[in-house]
Formats: C-alpha cells, sequence, structure tokens
C-alpha cells in the first residue's frame, strides 16, 4: 500500500556521543560501537565508523522509507546535543522537529526548540510533580513535553497530576510506555486525556526476540488502540540503535505489511497523527527509489 504521510516520532542524532549512564561514561569506539556500561555495545550500524549520527545520514534512510518528517528527541546516554539539533532544524526546517534535553536541577534550553525531551526513568527524585514549574513554562511557550517513563504505573499518578494542571500542554509518552514491562497499559491510559499521546520509539527494541515482522507488538498496538483510540499513537522508530538488527525501512513495513491493521489505522499511526501533533505542514509526495534487487 502507498501512504503519503510517515512521520518518525521518536529518534536520536549525535555530532559526537559524549554521555553518562549509571554513572558511567558513553563514548564512541568506533565502527558503530560504544562504551557501555563498562562494556562495548552495537549502538549504530556497523558502517558508521566515524561515530557521527548526523542528520545527512539520517535523510538518506527517510528518503529511501518515504518518511516524510521526524522528530528528535534525546537521551543522557548520548550527552547534551542541543546545539547541534538547533543547527539541523535550522538547516532542515521542514522535515525536523527538535527537543532540548531537561537536565536535573540544571537550565534548559527553549528558543528555537519544539519540544523539551524528559527522560523521568533517569531522574535522581522520580517525584514529577515537583517539575509543575517545568511543565506550566513549556505549556505556556506553546512547546511540547517528550517524556519516557518508568516502566509500568510508577509515575503514572504524578503524570496525571500534571497533566491536570496543564491543560493545554501537548504530551508525548515515549516507548509505547515500555510495552514489554508489567502495567504498561496504565501509561496508554494517559492518552485518554486530550494532549496526551503515545509514541512507538524503541518498539522493534522492546520485541528484538521476536525478531521481524514483530507479530506482538502489532498485537500491542492493536491493544492500545482499544485503550486509548488509535488517533492517539504514533509510530518512532527510536534510530539509530534500533537499526543495529533491522534497517530503517524495515521498521516502517512491518507496520505497512501487517493485515491486523486496516489501511485507515496505520494512515494515522504512521503519520497522520503525528503531523497534526507536531504541527507539520504539508509535504511533497516522497517517491519509492528503486533498489538493485
Amino acid at each position: 500500500m502507498s501512504i503519503d504521510t510517515i512521520i518518525d516520532a521518536h529518534l536520536h542524532l549525535w555530532e559526537k556521543q559524549d554521555g553518562m549512564i549509571g554513572g558511567l561514561p558513553v563514548r564512541d569506539l568506533g565502527h558503530g560501537k560504544s562504551s557501555f556500561l563498562g562494556e562495548a555495545r552495537q549502538m549504530m550500524p556497523a558502517y558508521i565508523d566515524d561515530g557521527r549520527n548526523t542528520a545527512e545520514r539520517l535523510l538518506g534512510n527517510m528518503d529511501y522509507a518515504c518518511v516524510n518528517a521526524c522528530v528528535v528527541t534525546q537521551e543522557y546516554m548520548d550527552g547534551n546535543q542541543d546545539l547541534y539539533l538547533l543547527s539541523v532544524r535550522e538547516k532542515y526546517p521542514d522535515r525536523f522537529r527538535i527537543c532540548s534535553l531537561y537536565e536535573e536541577n540544571d537550565a534548559y534550553r527553549t528558543d528555537g526548540f519544539d519540544g523539551l525531551k524528559i527522560c523521568a526513568s533517569r531522574l535522581r527524585d522520580r517525584d514529577l510533580k515537583k517539575l509543575l514549574p517545568v511543565f506550566k513554562d513549556i505549556e505556556s511557550r506553546g512547546m511540547f513535553i517528550s517524556i519516557d517513563l518508568a516502566d509500568g504505573a510508577e509515575q503514572t499518578e504524578d503524570m496525571q497530576y500534571l497533566i491536570d494542571r496543564c491543560p493545554n500542554l501537548k504530551i508525548a509518552v515515549g516507548h509505547f510506555g515500555m510495552v514489554t514491562a508489567d502495567g504498561w497499559q496504565e501509561q496508554i491510559k494517559l492518552a485518554r486525556n486530550k494532549n496526551v499521546f503515545i509514541e512507538s520509539g524503541g518498539l522493534t527494541w522492546l520485541f528484538n526476540k521476536e525478531y521481524y515482522p514483530y507479530p506482538s507488538a502489532i498485537e500491542a498496538i492493536k491493544e492500545a488502540a482499544g485503550i486509548c483510540g488509535i488517533e492517539k499513537l504514533m509510530w518512532g522508530s527510536d534510530y539509530p540503535r534500533t537499526m543495529t538488527e533491522i534497517t530503517y525501512k524495515m521498521a516502517v513495513r512491518f507496520i505497512l505489511e501487517t493485515p491486523r491493521l486496516t489501511e485507515a489505522e496505520k494512515k494515522a499511526f504512521l503519520g497522520e497523527n503525528a503531523k497534526k501533533f507536531y504541527g507539520f505542514g504539508d509535504f511533497k509526495r516522497l517517491e519509492p527509489i528503486p533498489n538493485m534487487l
């Protein structure tokens, strides 16, 4: 089937990886590998041998997979990429939305950014109610919040507290509610609130043991749609980490090819919902690029 609008609601870029996780540094080791919790992990496809996860490399993948636009979120393990993302947004304004990174007890940037990323599961103080001034500030600026929550229902009560007090704030809950953890449905229920959506960044990672074409991931999408409605769900790839196992095009194809979703559901999930949520305009149609096979 052909879908005119596909938007990736969760991916990562970095010019130089310089982050921390578990108190240990995350650094490029070459050929797509990075140091991670004291050992080498494949963080990108092995052919990316210079450690640079750039917008230009991503755009080549997007064009080949007919993905019109994307939302760049951030993670502590990659280090703060605010300045690089501002340069990307300036060069490619029609294809990118970008998030600045919230770092605990530090000032965060808003100028030039579309949203703020909060890695709630990695905060030292897990009481999200204390972030009310941050949420109110982002709401007043007309920006959105992208947030990855701790597994299950640990932080959902705090999130509802914040949602109730910021009714006009757009919030995207990431990693499909950490769908393989017990109680993931409680995060999906948050999208019953008017301006809260769920994005599926990392879905193929969470179901990686099952591998392509991820039938359990499709069933999770069906279950989530039954909880909050398909109109509240958005596709995301979690590029480039998920591309160590599959290609970027495969991250789209398993949705396009499944018989378990209707054409209307696929259009909504892959692009129409994200277009409305992130405020993208109309796109020029991307024609499929024939390959050598």
